[in-house]
């Protein structure tokens, strides 16, 4: 039987993503141990943060002042812009170190189950990128979910127009597997997405 304060401390921090009950309640009971100024560092950190972290008002990724500082850097390629769901999917293609064009975060996906709806996303902001900078290609990378499919169709339909590529990323084997760990719907985006290679 833990103290009150405690379990409504556990229950708090299992609502954090990729924290479930043992870890949530490992951290807690870690937290009500550890020195008083520790743990108010901890606490000051997380709400400096939540105070100064903004989205870009031009590409939605998380910045503390707007426009952010890809789209402000003027050594990014303007003419490419990656369409993504989520903030944290730029950080997660900006470590791959390959792509250097600028982003569009569209804050979730279509999905009508879910009640959310192409006027629920940042689909008009992108189309007035569109009329604006000098875009000749989006790439989009969403996930191979229903809901991404579904979005990146979408997408495709209505923002295509003369001039502009619309492409999407590839989708296979990740790096280091043998086909023997692949399931059938990876293994034929594999086949479907391959290209020449002299």
């Amino acid at each position: 039987m833990l103290p009150e304060p405690i379990v409504a401390l556990t229950a708090a921090l299992a609502k954090l993503p990729g924290i479930g009950p043992r870890s949530a309640e490992r951290v807690a009971l870690h937290l009500v141990q550890t020195d008083s100024a520790i743990v108010k560092q901890l606490a000051d950190a997380i709400l400096v943060a939540r105070e100064k972290i903004i989205f870009c008002t031009t590409c939605g990724a998380l910045t503390e002042k707007s426009p952010c500082s890809t789209c402000t850097d003027a050594r990014r390629d303007s003419s490419v812009v990656c369409v993504v769901e989520k903030p944290v999917d730029i950080l997660i293609i900006e470590r791959s170190g390959t792509y250097r064009g600028k982003f569009h975060v569209l804050g979730g996906k279509i999905s009508p189950l879910d009640g959310v709806e192409p006027d629920d996303l940042r689909i008009g902001e992108l189309e007035k990128r569109l009329t604006q900078e000098p875009i000749k290609e989006i790439i989009i990378a969403l996930g191979t979910d229903v809901e991404g499919d579904a979005t990146s169709n979408y997408l495709a339909k209505r923002l295509a127009r003369s001039g502009l590529k619309i492409s999407r990323i590839g989708f296979g084997l990740p790096a280091g597997s043998g086909l023997e760990f692949a399931d059938e719907l990876t293994l034929n985006r594999a086949l479907e997405g391959r290209r020449e290679m002299l």
